[in-house]
């Protein structure tokens, strides 16, 4: 299994986890837009068993029924989201793993929240909620 490690903006919470990743997504949900204070969330999905701190500290908080999100206890730097709709997944933001461009985004979702002035210029399937 390969290992994708990862960091927060001031590093002090390093992560690895067991790639490849299973699903890789845009998202524009409100929750992460004000969590990321940004129109869109690069989010890359791995197993969660495989998921390891190797160093520092990550914030977990409830951000709405049944979802876990962690950030940098010291940054702020939003780092995962858990749902427990998929129990066995941990989805990692892909800008803080050490090769952000690894995960390949296969849709967008939540499309129903993107700002009005932004553009979506590729081919991938949108979906105005969750994929399915």
């Amino acid at each position: 299994m390969d290992i994708v490690s990862g960091h927060c903006f001031c590093n002090a919470v390093r992560f690895e986890v067991g790639g490849p990743e299973k699903f890789a997504c845009f998202c524009y949900c409100e929750s992460c837009q004000r969590i990321a204070g940004a129109p869109v969330v690069a989010w890359a999905s791995y197993e969660k068993q495989s998921f390891r701190v190797t160093r520092g500290e990550i914030r977990f908080y409830q951000s709405s029924p049944g979802v876990t999100r962690g950030q940098c206890a010291d940054c702020g730097s939003s780092i995962s989201y858990e749902n427990i709709k998929r129990p066995g997944d941990i989805d990692l933001t892909s800008t803080t793993l050490d090769d952000p461009g690894g995960p390949t985004p296969r849709a967008h979702i939540w499309t129903q929240n993107k700002p009005s002035w932004m553009f979506i210029g590729d081919d991938l399937p949108g979906y105005e909620k969750n994929v399915g």
